[in-house]
């Protein structure tokens, strides 16, 4: 079941790319579906989520933003799709989030930017070359912040990636040739080890999105891990409810059977200026 992770940029191509390897390949795409996803989770309107994205939202909306939600949420969709398998995740950090994954290969479209910029200028019908390559350097701009702040890189390391893409020099069918040919070789073979650690990992994002989203353990900070079908919580709280709590939570999520609650009470939780009363 293949997944292959993408990156986005306005006016790559990677698009273009993704929607081809879905039809060779007779693969599922995910990129738009997961904004109108994170908005309902979130509550706001899916014209937020993508202001935040592209680094349009506005200075007020922008510090009102749970952009914490806003990651945990999205890497649900992300690990959720790719334990499906059969799909192309273009955007929303898929290439990190899934680079763990041996059998998932994660690459990166690039495109210099003058050639963004007159693509932009075509799909806008404008000549207004200073405007196309302000909204593209913003776009970058917002990519590459949310790239540091949820996962400590730089956007632009080419190391982060199995292949990198110029399709400047390169076709949308070559590189979609070049993708299907890493596919085939046997360092992206799927396994029963690579497909148990995927599985895993979507598992341990549901419940991760679940905290998250119960009123009760929003605020709770944990490490998730665990194999199969159990979930292994470890960290710290500072109020016993707040334990009991998560792995309440944890345990009435889809596909957990058993909750090892390895969660510590902090003592002398008042030390802490978060302490509650």
């Amino acid at each position: 079941m293949p997944v292959i992770a993408l990156t986005q940029g306005m006016g790559s191509l990677a698009q273009d790319i993704a929607e081809q390897l879905a039809d060779e390949l007779q693969l599922t795409t995910l990129q738009h579906e997961v904004a109108e996803r994170v908005a309902d989770r979130m509550h706001v309107s899916k014209s937020l989520i993508s202001r935040l994205r592209f680094g349009k939202a506005g200075l007020i909306e922008g510090l009102r933003a749970d952009r914490q939600a806003m990651a945990v949420y999205s890497a649900e969709e992300v690990l959720d799709a790719a334990a499906r398998g059969n799909v192309v995740i273009r955007g929303w950090g898929a290439t990190q989030l899934l680079r763990p994954v041996p059998h998932v290969p994660c690459i990166r479209i690039m495109r210099p930017l003058a050639q963004r910029v007159r693509w932009l200028m075509q799909q806008l019908d404008t000549d207004d070359a200073s405007m196309a390559e302000t909204e593209i350097k913003r776009s970058d701009h917002a990519n590459a912040t949310r790239m540091h702040q949820q996962f400590g890189v730089d956007w632009g390391d080419p190391v982060l990636f199995d292949l990198v893409l110029n399709t400047d020099r390169l076709s949308v069918d070559t590189c979609v040739q070049q993708i299907k040919a890493l596919l085939a070789r046997p360092e992206f073979a799927e396994t029963d080890a690579s497909r148990a650690l995927l599985q895993a990992m979507a598992l341990h994002a549901r419940v991760r999105a679940a905290l998250r989203a119960d009123a009760r353990t929003q605020e709770v900070d944990v490490t998730i891990e665990g194999s199969g079908a159990t979930v292994v919580l470890r960290g710290i709280v500072l109020q016993a409810p707040e334990r009991d709590a998560a792995e309440q939570v944890a345990a009435a999520v889809a596909g957990v059977d058993a909750v090892d609650n390895q969660l510590r009470v902090m003592a002398k939780s008042k030390l802490f200026p978060s302490a509650k009363n």
